[in-house]
């Protein structure tokens, strides 16, 4: 039996709605669950929401509202727009939920009892944006002197009694987990990034804050809240069953298992540095792989309020269509790079490969059999040049799997699709059209050739559009049993056509988009 899989997105910070690169993120992680699971192994994906910290509770403060209504409201946005985009999560955590306060006071009972944990002062520049603290060489100047964080966001002096971790006694360990697991941070550029500060020294961490009281509370310390990346980055324990679920953990969050974050690139740091160095403190196993994706660009410029081009991934899988959208996403941005999107990127880029290229070949085949043949499937009699196009739709489907398997969704779409252009030019050069009325007999074997190739191209990608794969599935009449990539090489045809199934006319998948006035 195959290793479970553990994948998880970060939690998103709810002082504000839902955009785009929320979407994104989920959505890729998504694809790699649902390409898990076809491949047999029991997935366990967790998303959710990250509920703690001074942003929170300043963001209730001013709207006149307790940060726990807050907190309600916000993640419910989160929630519905996984709901919406077909997100197919096991758990959608939130860390205001009780299980996950004690497992975040167990992970820190666990550091404690390591001598990880000390109360001093902190003095320092804290940016309540990124609910980080940073090292005055970390700093930057802005307009009128006001100092900026890497991330150019805006930094505080604090002074203020606090917990702190013993991040410098753990400078060597990560290194050696660096060198020792080189994929253990990914892709290479991020490892370098996180190579290079670690290197340059690390100071202690503060852990807790007294200047509010929204988060989890300090065992033992009155007064004292966990600083929000503690709190946040132990949501991934909880969803597998620490503390108290042995069983659990030994599944999802073992020695040596297959466990993988995907996160911006903005907080790598936290879940590179700070994470595994908590974890070997509290004698916990690590993650394999860390996934840095870059962000989407918006017309190529970075999303920001005050220029109003943050967009509600919402409008845009209602404008589009939601598979569209996942589609759009996954194939136009090579993962863990930025990238850019807009209207019209996506209209061409759904027109293209799904209305024209993979709907186009399924629909003109498939109504050809309904109307030609009154949806008896028709009889293969294979040629060498039928084989041909199953090999090159099953070579596709390999190197689809070993793509995803590398966390490269738009290399493996580009995979799918020399599949899908192979099909085109298959029957574009048979013409069954054509043979209808000469060859009958070559015609059926044309058409069974392609009936087994498109069912095995909706297959390979159901995990990028889930909802319109499926349909056509449906629509063929594969049953669900028959849907993972197994199935893809199984004689699935043979034994579709003993059962007499039949087909009926079938619905077009993906109708052409057109811009509107309001996408320009």
């Amino acid at each position: 039996m195959s290793q479970p899989y553990t994948i998880t997105t970060a939690i998103s910070y709810p002082n504000g709605r839902p955009h785009i690169g929320h979407a994104y993120e989920v959505i890729a992680t998504d694809a790699i669950a649902r390409f898990q699971r076809m491949m047999g192994r029991d997935v366990f994906f967790q998303t959710g929401t990250d509920e703690h910290g001074l942003k929170m509770a300043q963001t209730a403060r001013d709207r006149g509202i307790e940060p726990k209504n807050l907190a309600e409201e916000m993640s419910g946005y989160f929630k519905e727009m996984n709901n919406k985009l077909n997100i197919s999560y096991d758990r959608f955590i939130r860390t205001s939920e009780p299980d996950h306060h004690r497992a975040s006071q167990a992970m820190w009972q666990a550091m404690q009892a390591n001598g990880d944990l000390y109360l001093g002062r902190y003095e320092g520049w804290y940016s309540v944006r990124d609910e980080a603290f940073y090292d005055e060489k970390e700093l930057s100047e802005g307009e009128g002197g006001q100092k900026l964080s890497p991330q150019g966001t805006p930094v505080e002096w604090t002074v203020e009694e606090s917990w702190f971790f013993r991040l410098s006694a753990y400078q060597q360990k990560l290194l050696d987990l660096y060198n020792g697991q080189p994929d253990f941070i990914q892709p290479d550029s991020r490892r370098n990034e996180i190579m290079r500060f670690v290197e340059g020294g690390l100071s202690d961490l503060s852990v807790s804050r007294t200047s509010f009281d929204w988060g989890v509370k300090v065992p033992g310390s009155d007064g004292h809240v966990m600083y929000v990346w503690v709190d946040a980055l132990t949501n991934y324990l909880t969803g597998c069953g620490y503390p108290d679920d042995a069983g659990r953990m030994a599944r999802y969050w073992s020695e040596g298992g297959d466990i993988t974050h995907i996160i911006g690139k903005d907080i790598v740091r936290f879940h590179t540095v700070y994470w595994p160095a908590f974890l070997m403190s509290a004698k916990l196993p690590l993650p394999r792989h860390v996934f840095g994706h870059g962000f989407l660009l918006n017309r190529g410029e970075k999303m920001s309020k005050s220029l109003g081009n943050v967009a509600d991934p919402m409008e845009l899988a209602e404008r589009f269509g939601v598979d569209q959208l996942r589609y759009f996403l996954l194939s136009e941005v090579t993962f863990g790079n930025d990238g850019s999107y807009s209207a019209e990127a996506i209209v061409a880029r759904s027109n293209s490969d799904l209305a024209n290229s993979f709907g186009n070949l399924a629909q003109r085949t498939l109504s050809f059999i309904a109307k030609n043949l009154d949806g008896r499937l028709p009889a293969p009699a294979p040629q060498d040049v039928d084989r041909d196009l199953l090999k090159a739709v099953a070579d596709a489907t390999g190197n689809f799997q070993k793509a995803m398997a590398d966390l490269a969704p738009s290399v493996a779409i580009e995979g799918w699709m020399r599949g899908v252009f192979a099909c085109n030019a298959y029957i574009d050069a048979q013409a069954p059209w054509a043979l209808r009325k000469t060859d009958p007999a070559r015609m059926e074997a044309v058409l069974a050739t392609l009936y087994e190739a498109i069912a095995s191209l909706a297959i390979m990608i159901h995990p990028v559009i889930p909802a319109s794969a499926a349909a056509l599935l449906d629509q063929m009449g594969i049953s669900d049993d028959a849907r993972d990539y197994a199935a893809i090489v199984a004689d699935r045809y043979a034994d579709l056509r003993a059962s007499g199934f039949t087909l009926s006319p079938p619905k077009p998948l993906f109708p052409r988009l057109e811009l509107t006035e309001t996408d320009a």
